[in-house]
């Protein structure tokens, strides 16, 4: 995976990862910390673990949530974090 503080697992055609996204997107924005979105589909392995559970969100390489994005809690991970 990538060293962005989020990494996002979508895939194409997924509303679920879109509305994620959104989020990840908006929370990242107003905390300054670096994300990233990863194709599950592009990379065997993540898909073998990954590909029924999309959107899967990681927050420092650590897994956050599956399918959905709460901003709140992601807030809360990120700043978690960045206390230690």
């Amino acid at each position: 995976m990538t060293d962005a503080r989020v990494v996002l697992l979508v895939r194409d055609g997924c509303h679920l990862c879109e509305e994620a996204v959104a989020v990840v997107r908006a929370v990242c924005t107003e905390t300054g910390d670096t994300w990233a979105v990863q194709d599950v589909d592009a990379d065997p392995a993540l898909h073998a673990e990954y590909s029924d559970h999309v959107p899967v969100t990681f927050v420092d390489g650590v897994r956050h949530a599956i399918w959905f994005v709460d901003g709140t809690a992601l807030r809360r991970a990120l700043s978690a974090g960045s206390a230690g």
